[in-house]
């Protein structure tokens, strides 16, 4: 067994493959592909007549196309040396894929979020996304450069001083560690405050009898989706026959008690529903189920998973199946998990993973951040993403990596900075192929 001591050496050995200061680097390659090339690859297998959404979202602003582009972004940073401190990455860890949830014992947490390209990988390409979004969106907001600056430098910072206290910490300690929503108000001051509370108190209420008052309406025949197209459209063409082998599939991915919790609910309806803003094109549903009666909704959401936009640049996925290597991921990197994550295969052999749409989801909104509560944020944020990393990897040796000096954290800070000024080129460049008509992109959608 490899002692505490040797595996701290390995962490420091990687500093001389690649030296903290050197994450601070971002020259693009003579041979980096085209962004736009890369997302219209990414389109060929998503439904067409959703590809004008994507872009259309993707164009508001040079934050909504970096959370797009984790396709160009996992290009970029496959480009670079890395350290080979490997994690179960998120692969998408931008600020808005941060934010609270129910636990299955009710209580609020605040974590990663979003699994669709998670796949184990080098933990700085997850540190490196974060930073560069939370310098994306500082300049967006108006702050000047050294102020986003310091705020990504913070993420980094959070990261590295979490890191090395995880490291410290015994191996049940690590795993049982969460952040709950008492947390995440304790770092937050004055008339900010008040205003995080409410938007805690709104996850609260969003669940899925909340959804249900929402999103259905009484036909004469029951309750069923309201239709908003094109991106709520109800499906009318899946039989008893389909929906039944589905659940099947579902429900073996499931462990026992939650499969005699599912068989409690039946089949009310069904939609498609278009979600995100990298996620548009995929396939995405919605269903309705009803418990002991109609004020006992439930609504779950089935997703296509499609390879992690890592991939390519890293050693292929343990699952063969997509759906799988999604839900395993978000099992083994979040504190708590939602109680119906689980997995299958649909029509034409497509894998998808289901959760449920709403269990007291809750994220920030950026745009309307203040720069001292954006830092606080971005701090916030390397804290989770650190305890997620903990679980996974070598966290001893990532720690010893990362030393107790700000060396990595000002590296980290320079590169954000520097790759947000190559997200403000690449949403250029979108800009003008929809100005030109060679992007088509759907405004407003």
């Amino acid at each position: 067994m490899t002692t505490p001591s040797e595996r701290a050496e390995r962490g420091r050995a990687a500093r001389k493959r690649v030296p903290r200061s050197s994450h601070g680097r971002w020259i693009p390659s003579s041979q980096r592909p085209d962004p736009l090339g890369v997302l219209e690859r990414q389109s060929v297998d998503r439904v067409p007549e959703l590809v004008p959404i994507r872009y259309g979202r993707m164009a508001v602003s040079p934050f909504a196309f970096l959370r797009g582009a984790a396709a160009v972004m996992a290009a970029d940073l496959a480009a670079q040396r890395h350290t080979g401190l490997t994690v179960q990455l998120c692969g998408d860890a931008h600020l808005l894929n941060f934010g609270v949830y129910a636990s299955p014992e009710r209580t609020l947490l605040f974590d990663v979020n979003d699994f669709d390209e998670t796949l184990p990988g080098p933990f700085e390409w997850d540190v490196k996304r974060l930073a560069a979004s939370i310098a994306v969106a500082s300049l967006q907001n108006g702050t000047s450069k050294a102020k986003a600056h310091r705020a990504a430098q913070l993420s980094a910072e959070g990261y590295r001083t979490h890191m090395r206290r995880l490291a410290g910490l015994a191996e049940l300690e690590v795993w049982y560690e969460r952040i709950s929503a008492e947390d995440v108000a304790g770092v937050i001051r004055g008339a900010d405050r008040k205003r995080l509370e409410n938007r805690l108190a709104r996850a609260r209420r969003r669940t899925s009898l909340q959804a249900f008052g929402k999103l259905t309406e009484d036909d004469g025949n029951g309750r069923r989706i309201v239709e908003d197209p094109p991106l709520l459209e109800r499906v009318t063409d899946v039989d008893r026959v389909t929906i039944g082998k589905i659940f099947s599939d579902y429900r073996s991915s499931l462990s026992e008690e939650r499969r005699l919790l599912l068989d409690r609910f039946h089949f009310v309806d069904a939609a498609r529903k278009v979600v995100g803003v990298g996620s548009v094109g995929t396939r995405c549903f919605i269903l309705l189920l009803e418990g002991r009666d109609e004020t006992d909704p439930l609504f779950l959401q089935i997703k296509e998973a499609v390879p992690s936009v890592l991939e390519q640049y890293l050693s292929p996925s343990a699952f063969t199946h997509q759906g799988r290597r999604v839900v395993s991921g978000q099992r083994l990197t979040q504190a708590a998990s939602d109680i119906f994550l689980g997995w299958m295969t649909g029509p034409e052999q497509r894998h998808f993973y289901w959760r449920q749409l709403r269990d007291m989801k809750g994220s920030a909104e950026v745009e309307t951040m203040s720069p001292a509560i954006l830092r606080e944020y971005a701090r916030l944020c390397g804290w989770a993403l650190a305890r997620a990393h903990a679980r996974s990897g070598d966290r001893i040796a990532i720690a010893a990596y990362l030393g107790s000096s700000d060396v990595f954290d000002r590296g980290i800070a320079d590169f954000a900075l520097r790759y947000a000024a190559q997200n403000a080129d690449d949403y250029a460049a979108l800009s003008a192929g929809i100005a030109a008509g060679v992007v088509t992109a759907a405004p407003g959608v």
